[in-house]
């Protein structure tokens, strides 16, 4: 049987780590959490995607890297459980949108090879909402390099996160992809929802383990 590997995945606001700091808890998972404020290009991005978008996102995948190489050998080769509040697939998202085309070739490639041999996950969990929803959960966060976020960057990026996830699951077929949308669960706010979750959840490692 598998060792447990969730990532919870979705456009920026849409409340992965809320939602995966929870199922760590409920389950007695390890958490991973990716880094996002320790990215010094981070700022310099907002302020000018298509100088910065590069470095960001380089930084971005050796770090995510690090990240995964260190979860597969401290926990998922000791069949420590394991969910996290990102999926590595999301460079390829941001790089596509802000790279040219010849550098997000280099990019790819570079991806390609980092993340042949990292461990991946067998459930994901997707958290989709609209752009209003979106835009107010980030303004709620205060995160000062986010206040540069603006609303047509947030469309694009949902946009691209519902496309990638499409066809994520057309090649993907053998992974549970859980679809949730912000717009009608509010799982920080109403306890109902957050349990319809987690019910999910266990159903779905159930189903999984039964298969297997």
């Amino acid at each position: 049987m598998p060792v447990p590997f969730i990532t919870v995945e979705g456009p920026i606001g849409v409340g992965k780590t809320s939602l995966t700091k929870v199922i760590a808890e409920q389950n007695q998972f390890q958490l991973l959490k990716e880094i996002v404020d320790e990215n010094p290009f981070l700022n310099k991005f907002y302020e000018d995607i298509e100088e910065w978008s590069f470095q960001t996102e380089m930084f971005f995948l050796c770090n995510r890297y690090k990240q995964l190489s260190d979860i597969q050998k401290k926990f998922i080769s000791n069949r420590e459980p394991v969910v996290a509040d990102y999926h590595i697939f999301k460079n390829l998202i941001f790089a596509k949108r802000t790279l040219p085309e010849a550098e997000y070739a280099k990019y790819e490639a570079i991806y390609r090879i980092l993340t042949a041999d990292m461990p991946k996950p067998n459930i994901i969990i997707y958290l989709h909402a609209s752009l209003d929803t979106l835009m107010k959960r980030i303004k709620l966060r205060g995160r000062e390099f986010e206040k540069m976020i603006t609303p047509e960057y947030m469309e694009q990026l949902a946009a691209d996160y519902h496309a990638f996830i499409e066809v994520f699951e057309q090649a993907h077929p053998e992974i549970p992809v859980l679809r949730f949308n912000g717009d009608e669960i509010d799982f920080v706010q109403n306890e109902a929802d957050l349990q319809l979750i987690l019910r999910k959840v266990d159903e779905t490692l159930q189903q999984r383990s039964l298969s297997i």
